[in-house]
């Protein structure tokens, strides 16, 4: 398991699958600031109501010059089926052999009603014009987590 990234590290590159099985690459966004933000499952309840609430504020986040990726262990048709049926308007990529997960440090052990097990640990990374860590948040909650990262922006 990778270590937890740190502001000033760089943000490890990738490319990964989006909804309609296009490549995006994290260099796709050189010369803006990125939200990239790691969630368990797409069509889920916490995972839903965290999409919905990024969505809900694109606007105003695009507008402080931010864009928005979510990535989860899902395959691209799931979250094409997540994309519609909730109307999301950020981008969902797939990485279901989790490496960027974990090179982002967004997979590891979780606690759950007294079990202990691996999986994705709810996540932001915030990504500088320069591909560098600004922010990086982990075990993040799933409601309030947009208005707390928008505060913390300072937007």
């Amino acid at each position: 398991m990778s270590e937890r990234l740190q502001p000033g590290d760089v943000a490890p590159a990738f490319t990964l699958p989006d909804a309609d099985g296009h490549e995006v690459s994290l260099s796709d966004h050189k010369g803006r600031k990125v939200i990239v933000y790691f969630y368990p499952a797409a069509l889920t309840p916490g995972c839903t109501k965290q999409a919905c609430d990024f969505t809900d504020n694109l606007d105003l986040l695009a507008g402080a010059g931010y864009d928005v990726i979510g990535i989860s262990p899902d395959k691209p048709e799931k979250l094409a089926k997540f994309r519609e049926k909730e109307n999301l308007k950020i981008t969902l990529l797939g990485d279901p052999e989790k490496t960027v997960t974990e090179a982002y440090a967004a997979y590891g052990e979780k606690k759950n009603y007294g079990k202990t097990y691996l999986g994705v640990i709810r996540s932001t990374i915030v990504v500088d014009e320069e591909g560098k860590v600004e922010h990086a948040f982990y075990n993040v909650r799933a409601t309030g987590h947009v208005a707390k990262i928008i505060k913390d922006l300072g937007i």
